[in-house]
């Protein structure tokens, strides 16, 4: 069986792997998967720290590799300037984003359906028009507590593979590896900041729970943006 088909306990890799090995894991599910998918498979690039992590790791693999970004109206503006800074090194990463008109400040009214619109609508675009046959992501099973559920390998959409290959890594490993590696990341952490969204929607917090800064306020607090959660394929009308 190979490492794309695995069944191993997630929860005992995350605490018996060290960091060396963690690494190598994390390259394997890439490399395997990219063997598999070829061109089609395709990198999801937030600009927060896992993400950046693994495309470092996904370019080890192959420069070939590409990966899209979803930006938004509301990114603070050290992400944007950050984005395009990433976008000069790799061309091969896309950026989209939907700029269609929205109520004034829905991201307090109604903040699932500005995810929609604004984070989701765009990764689907991203999906359709790269022909992504799997998408990286940078999920961290550790990382807050709608992260959980989630496997390396996962078809949440029929005929989309989702890789997730730091699923099991720590917070502390993902610093670990941009220092050792050198890997720019986007300067907000430098502020405190431990997990990176829009700005309105995003707060410094000192909670424990990773993404406690997220959607402050709302129901969505230390949630999700809908890109995890939400159909990506084979949606009709807006899929809102």
């Amino acid at each position: 069986m190979g490492i794309l088909e695995n069944k191993d306990d997630l929860k005992n890799l995350v605490e018996r792997l060290n960091f060396k090995e963690k690494v190598e894991r994390s390259l394997a599910l890439i490399e395997a998967a990219y063997k598999k998918y070829g061109d089609g498979l395709v990198v999801a690039n937030s600009l927060g720290k896992d993400s950046v992590a693994v495309w470092d790791l996904a370019k080890k693999v192959s420069p070939k590799i590409r990966g899209f970004i979803v930006t938004t109206r509301y990114k603070p503006k050290a992400t944007k300037e950050f984005m395009y800074q990433e976008v000069a090194r790799y061309p091969e990463l896309e950026i989209f984003e939907n700029d269609a008109p929205i109520a004034e400040k829905l991201y307090e009214t109604d903040p699932d359906k500005c995810c929609d619109i604004l984070k989701v609508q765009p990764t689907r675009w991203a999906v359709e028009r790269m022909k992504v046959k799997c998408w990286v992501t940078g999920l961290r099973c550790t990382e807050g507590r709608t992260r959980t559920d989630y496997k390396e390998v996962e078809e949440r959409d029929k005929g989309l593979v989702k890789l997730n290959p730091i699923l099991i890594w720590k917070e502390r490993e993902i610093w670990q590896y941009l220092a050792l590696y050198e890997v720019p990341v986007n300067p907000l952490y430098k502020e405190g900041y431990r997990s990176l969204g829009c700005e309105p929607c995003t707060r410094i917090t000192s909670d424990d729970n990773e993404r406690a800064g997220r959607w402050i306020g709302t129901s969505k607090c230390g949630g999700e943006c809908g890109i995890h959660t939400r159909p990506l394929i084979n949606v009709s009308g807006d899929g809102i």
